[in-house]
């Protein structure tokens, strides 16, 4: 195993001006000693990271950082910028820069030392010292602890420890036990416990933190758990085995937070403390979907949040069960269907037999949609606790005929049911069966109740009604929601949009008719267009795009032939105003002539790859050139009307090496 750093991978001198320049900069260096395979694509998970939580630190610290299959080995990679970039600090930009990168399945050993490198960006002493480097093997050195300066920082905390003592701390010292965590459990997750424990030890309590990272974790003892006065938890991915800390004042924030304002952090817990307030960490306001949030966020964007959250936990099952009928339907024919029960009849000589079995599996695993799309609605609103019910109501719609707008209604539901339940003050010796027996019980009785007696029916009724309508379209009817439908699949590129019009045209599959199908296959069409439209205008004039975008469209060409519509993400994020409504006439295009000729398509997913189970396949590729046509001419022109990047002049020599980095293709 080589070491993390060398001084091959520290630029004293970085020039970059963006964090995307510093990032590719860094990186290229990594591919030259081949621990990156694939700088585009190493690089494009960098940005993924990035788009989940800037990576800006107080302190002039900036730490991309991402787990990549394109990593063959733990690296780091260091800059130091004379001007500073911005990556979304509070305090203004960074000048040291550390790019992390770590292999999708990266050994603890690394992901350790990564996590130490973590804990020293927090101490001045050793930020200091890199500034003031003038040769990048000392810096490297010093980076990886073999020069004094590195191993002086734990001996800098070592030394602080006596002060206590000389304060005379209380008798009986509040304390409090954390929990941080981050996505991808490499950097965030270890500054927020190192954040938390030097403010913990300046404010005279006794704090633990337990860091759920990606080098594992060792639990809490529960003896210190019970003794805790009080909980922070700083993350931004779920906490194992939270029941272990209900009852206790809490404090739940982003893990960013525990970075930039710890002090913060331990006054507000203290002071919940004082007042007694001991909600349970599983109370409303602590859901998924929440913590990220802002205090202003609106009903309409909370909403947004929860029906994503089911939207994002049904897809998987959609993509399975989905493509497994379609191949059913591929090898066995439309009547296979109509086969009988492979648990009763099965030839393994047969193909209709295995057709049979696909299709069966198929639809077992569609038949969760719906409950699953209803049970993490309820999980984005009420954590856990709304899991049972939201399945319970889901499986409700499904029995009363319902559909996907029954389950959309039961989700919502049973959210509200167990966020008002948990609002009821209860007896501190119940608390511990509350999320276990007593809101599960409560829950899943109102849900039920108000999906047989009430709701259920009229949601029904409102359910058959579209599907009526839907196989009912024909003409300027049908084009005019094939313009719609494009619209909303072009607008945010695989955001709330998007998912909105995808999630319609799933919904109808679960009950297909002439009218449903023919939504589906429109909806995969112009979410197609996008990102081939990228990739067929970088290839005509690839003197407009960057070379990282000339690079980013060779990747295009793969992601928009498998419907994956945010393969046109960084040419949108790049250039918004002349890229998005490009992409929303072609999408518009595709989906009113996919309509109009009257495509229909069975399964959810997988673009050019399901054209053989398409009703009208050539029409359909028909529609879907048309769309990346004019989405490509109206980019071409609009991006011609611009003077020329400057970006293309800074590819000289410097950045020469990279020409000859992998890309994906």
């Amino acid at each position: 195993m080589s070491e993390l750093i060398t001084a091959e991978l520290v630029d004293l001198d970085l020039s970059a001006e963006t964090k995307e320049a510093a990032a590719r900069s860094l990186a290229e260096r990594m591919a030259a000693l081949g621990r990156v395979t694939d700088l585009a694509g190493f690089l494009a998970d960098v940005a993924a990271r990035e788009a989940q939580m800037p990576t800006g630190l107080d302190g002039g610290i900036g730490i991309p950082h991402c787990r990549s299959a394109h990593v063959t080995e733990p690296t780091l990679a260091f800059g130091r910028s004379a001007a500073g970039i911005d990556f979304g600090a509070a305090d203004g930009p960074a000048d040291l820069v550390f790019l992390i990168a770590a292999p999708a399945g990266g050994d603890a050993d690394h992901l350790s030392i990564l996590s130490t490198l973590a804990r020293h960006l927090m101490d001045e002493e050793f930020t200091g010292a890199l500034r003031a480097a003038d040769d990048p093997a000392a810096a490297a050195a010093l980076i990886r602890g073999d020069e004094p300066e590195a191993a002086s920082v734990p001996a800098a905390t070592a030394e602080a420890d006596p002060a206590p003592e000389e304060t005379s701390p209380p008798a009986a010292p509040f304390r409090i036990v954390a929990v941080t965590s981050c996505p991808t459990g490499i950097a965030h997750t270890y500054m927020a416990a190192e954040a938390l424990a030097k403010a913990g030890k300046e404010a005279g309590v006794e704090l633990v933190v337990e860091t759920q990272g990606s080098a594992g974790f060792e639990r809490l003892d529960p003896e210190v758990v019970a003794a805790a006065d009080g909980v922070i938890f700083a993350h931004d991915v779920e906490v194992r085995d939270r029941a272990r800390f209900a009852g206790k004042p809490t404090v739940d924030v982003g893990v960013k937070a525990g970075v930039n304002r710890p002090a913060e952090l331990i006054a507000e817990v203290r002071e919940k403390a004082v007042r007694g307030d001991t909600t349970a960490p599983a109370a409303a306001g602590s859901a998924p979907m929440d913590r990220d949030g802002e205090a202003g966020d609106g009903f309409a964007t909370r909403l947004r949040k929860w029906l994503m959250t089911g939207v994002s936990y049904m897809v998987p099952f959609v993509a399975a069960g989905g493509l497994l009928i379609a191949l059913g339907f591929a090898i066995g024919g439309y009547g296979i269907d109509k086969a009988p029960s492979v648990a009763e009849h099965f030839v393994w000589t047969e193909a209709a037999s295995w057709a049979a079995l696909l299709f069966q599996i198929g639809g077992v695993a569609f038949g969760f949609l719906v409950p699953v799309l209803a049970g993490f609605i309820a999980y984005g609103m009420a954590d856990r606790p709304g899991l049972v019910p939201g399945f319970v109501g889901g499986a409700i719609a499904l029995t009363v005929n319902a559909g996907f707008l029954g389950g959309l209604i039961a989700g919502l539901i049973a959210g509200a049911v167990v966020m008002a339940v948990q609002r009821v003050a209860v007896p501190p010796a119940l608390r511990g069966i509350m999320p276990v027996v007593v809101i599960p019980l409560l829950s899943s009785a109102v849900v039920g109740f108000l999906m047989f007696l009430v709701v259920g029916k009229p949601i029904a009724a409102l359910q058959k009604a579209l599907t009526d309508w839907l196989s009912g379209l024909s003409g300027a009817n049908a084009v005019i929601l094939g313009v719609i439908l494009g619209l909303m699949m072009t607008f945010d590129l695989g955001g709330p949009l998007n998912k909105v019009a995808y999630a319609f045209a799933v919904g109808g599959l679960a009950n297909p008719n002439d009218g449903s199908l023919k939504v589906m296959a429109a909806a995969m069409a112009a979410g197609m267009v996008p990102p081939l439209a990228m990739a067929l205008a970088t290839t005509v004039r690839g003197k407009l795009f960057t070379r990282t975008e000339r690079e980013n469209g060779k990747a295009a060409w793969v992601l928009g032939a498998s419907f994956i519509t945010e393969g046109a993400i960084p040419f949108a994020a790049a250039d918004p105003l002349r890229v998005i409504p490009s992409a929303m006439a072609g999408g518009a295009v595709t989906g009113a002539l996919s309509m109009a000729f009257g495509c229909t398509l069975r399964a959810p997913h997988g673009g050019v790859f399901v054209v053989p189970l398409i009703g009208q396949p050539l029409l359909y590729l028909v529609a879907v050139l048309a769309g990346t046509a004019v989405t490509a001419a109206l980019v071409i022109l609009l991006k011609g009307l611009r003077k020329p990047a400057a970006p293309e002049v800074a590819a000289g020599p410097a950045q020469a090496p990279a020409e000859n980095t992998p890309v994906a293709v």
